[in-house]
Parts: structure tokens; sequence; C-alpha cells
């Protein structure tokens, strides 16, 4: 949610950020005449509660005529101020639902433009020339099953389309890559948390996910309950409701947790493979900070998540995502791009997006320092999304018998393992 405030003090800023959305910027005017009925509505309501509390005086001194006068006013009153009241609750709920439709306010600087418009922003590494290698060419799931790592028609039987099983190599590249992320977050400071994978409304709502990424999401209707998408949404509900110690910021957490989503509305999309799938697991950032460190921190998880797919050979792009396709919690995020070599071009595997006090307003996470209590900023960043980092592991990687050489850093976790060879029995 965004500061009341800014939308009194500046409500051009508000309009420029909802222009650079693409989105309503009507919305901003049904706020300010929405804020003037609830502060109208709560003055009315405190000036009524006030004579009420002052004739309670009176009427303990007042005689006869005088005190039954009084005592009409003052059923009157308790009559109107019940009315003003519920009058008050209701502006306010207006008001909140309102501001609810607001997305993040876009930072100076962000490109604009929709998510068709990328913007590269880094090119890290080189694309291996297969041709020049000899190799044709074999997308992902060609590799996986020649190797024994993928089984989507299995997937299919027990789960439906865009389930799998990752088996023999897929699961222990999953693994080792679970094992390295966690080595990367310990050396970076992370504090590592298994989160919860259901979470209540309140959690799914606060951070954002209830709005325009609804369609996306798993809702238990009999426990009220969502499976989360990320570990984002835990993450970030771990401190709701709070007030937390100035000198304990930043809290850095690297999460460990499955992800479903419904993906609703990629029906005819990357249908093949792992790539768009309805559930994965993945290492996930997040970070309560001040403020005015936030941009600074996102910097810092940009700088994490680059360093993880460099030391995992993945060439790649990193993409200031357009004002466009921020989504609602983001104020700006950047998207890394790994090659793959079966499609002659980079795909979305990681993301890192500085969310400001928005999602900490909706969940009342506050630090307390020498200003009082204010809100906190958050933000959250892959750290390793499991299934298409195995995808680009078995594209890049792969070589002219239909064997895959495991990345150099994962050796350790595999027993020292160099390569996975093609299986010779059938499953």
């Amino acid at each position: 949610m965004i500061d009341p405030k800014l939308l009194r003090n500046d409500p051009d800023r508000l309009r420029r950020s909802q222009q650079a959305r693409g989105e309503s910027v009507e919305l901003v005017d049904q706020a300010l005449v929405a804020d003037e009925a609830r502060r109208s509505a709560i003055g009315a309501f405190e000036s009524a509660r006030a004579e009420q509390k002052s004739l309670g005086a009176l009427v303990a001194r007042a005689k006869g005529d005088e005190k039954a006068e009084l005592l009409a006013r003052t059923k009157e009153l308790s009559a109107q101020v019940k009315t003003l009241s519920a009058a008050v609750d209701e502006a306010e709920a207006a008001f909140d639902q309102v501001m609810k439709s607001f997305g993040n306010i876009v930072i100076d600087g962000v490109p604009f433009g929709g998510e068709d418009d990328l913007f590269v922003i880094d090119t890290i590494g080189t694309p291996r020339d297969f041709a020049a290698e000899g190799i044709t060419v074999r997308d992902h799931l060609e590799i996986g099953e020649i190797i024994g790592a993928i089984d989507m028609e299995r997937g299919a039987k027990v789960s439906g389309s865009r389930f799998y099983f990752l088996t023999g190599p897929g699961a222990l590249l999953e693994f080792a890559l679970m094992q390295h992320a966690l080595h990367k977050a310990l050396s970076w400071g992370f504090e590592p948390v298994i989160p919860p994978a259901l979470v209540k409304p309140s959690a799914m709502d606060g951070t954002g996910f209830l709005g325009q990424a609804a369609e996306d999401v798993y809702h238990l209707e009999r426990d009220d309950l969502y499976l989360v998408g990320t570990a984002e949404v835990p993450l970030a509900a771990y401190h709701a409701d709070e007030i937390l110690d100035a000198g304990s910021l930043p809290l850095r957490y690297a999460g460990f947790s499955p992800a479903f989503r419904r993906e609703a509305g990629s029906y005819g999309k990357d249908t093949r493979g792992i790539f768009r799938v309805h559930w994965f697991d993945k290492f996930e950032m997040f970070v309560h900070c001040r403020p005015e460190d936030a941009e600074a921190e996102h910097e810092r998880l940009l700088g994490y998540e680059k360093e993880f797919l460099t030391s995992l050979g993945i060439p790649f792009q990193v993409l200031d995502v357009a004002s466009g396709d921020l989504g609602l919690s983001a104020a700006r995020k950047y998207d890394c791009y790994g090659w793959v070599p079966s499609q002659d071009r980079y795909r979305e595997i990681t993301s890192t997006s500085n969310c400001t006090e928005f999602q900490a307003r909706r969940l009342g996470i506050r630090f307390r320092d020498e200003h009082g209590p204010r809100p906190v900023a958050t933000l959250n960043g892959t750290l390793c999304a499991m299934t298409r980092s195995i995808l680009m592991i078995l594209e890049n990687y792969q070589n002219a018998d239909g064997s895959v050489t495991v990345p150099e850093v994962l050796r350790p976790y595999l027993g020292g393992r160099e390569v996975f060879e093609p299986r010779n029995q059938p499953r």
C-alpha cells in the first residue's frame, strides 16, 4: 500500500506512476475523494464524541429542567455517535479498497514500456558454438530422457499436465544446486529458513499476490489457505504486525520452499518440458531493511544472482524490467535471462524486486529508530529456481553423445562426478 501522505502531498507523482504502469490515472482522483470523505467522517464523529463527553460532565452538575434537556441531548448524541461511527468504518473501508488498487510507486529511472519491451543492461558469458563443435543441439527434455533425468509422462499420469518427476541425474542436480545455493547464501550472511508452503489470506494479500496475480494462485477453499508461489510470501509475512529494532536491520533470509503456480495466463506457452510448470522448488532471498537502504540492497541482491549464475557457467543477460511489467508490489525489478541453446535465445531464470515500503505497509511491519516507528522496506530475489536452472544446465552442458557434463562448481556435491552418461536401458 502506498503512503497516504504521498496521495495528499504529491498526487501528480502518483499519476505519473500509474501512467508508467499502464494503469488508471483517474484512480488518483477517486482516492482523493475517498480520502476527503474519510477525513470528513472522522471529523464529524470526533466532534459529536467530544460533545458527548462534555455533556457527561454537565449532566452530573445539572438539576431540574436543565438536566432533563441535557439527558435528552445525550440520548440524541448517543444515537448520532453510533451512526457516525458506522459512517467512519464505511469510509475507511472505501478508502482502503481504493488504496489497495494502486501498484507500488515506480522508481524514477525505470524504463517505460510493457511486457514485450526488454531493456538489456548487461550481458555476461558467451554461448557455446555447438555448430563449431559438430553438435546438433537437443532441447532439455530430449537430453533429460536420454540420461534419465526427467519423466514428464509419469508426471502427467500422476498429477496432470505441467507436472514431472526429476529422476536420477535430475534429482541429483537439484540436490547439488540446493547445497550450492545454501553455501552461497551462508557466505553472503543470509539466515537459512524453511518456511511453510501454506499461508493465510492476510499473508498472500499483504504481499500483493491477490491482485493482478490472483489467477495464478492455488486456493484451498475448505481451509482458506493458499499454496505459495514463492517463499517471498511467508518470508515477508514472517514479521507481520511487528516493530523491529533498528539495530537488527537489515534482516536477510534465504528461504527454500516449493512454489505452486497455476500459470493460468500461459496456456499454449512453453508446454514442452519443465520451463513453465505448476510446481517447482526454489531458493528465495528476502530482505527487511531501512527504506533509505533499499536501492543499495537491491543492487546487492542483483549482484548475488549474477554471481550464482556465473558460478554455474550459464551465459545470461540482465534486464531492467519495464514499468508496465513490474507487478503490483515492485517499484523496480531486474530479471536475469539465461541462454537456452535449443531456442537460440535468453529466457528468464531469476528476478529481484525492490518493493520499498509497499508490502510492509500492508503487513504492518515497522522498525523503531530515533524518529519513532515507521515501515521497513522489503526486497526479494531468486537465488535458484530449480527447474529452469536444471533446464539450462542440461542444454548448455550437453555433449554430442547425449551425455551432460556436470558444472565444475556442483561436482563436490556429487562425489566428484563429472558426467551424466546416457542410459542404456529404458525405465
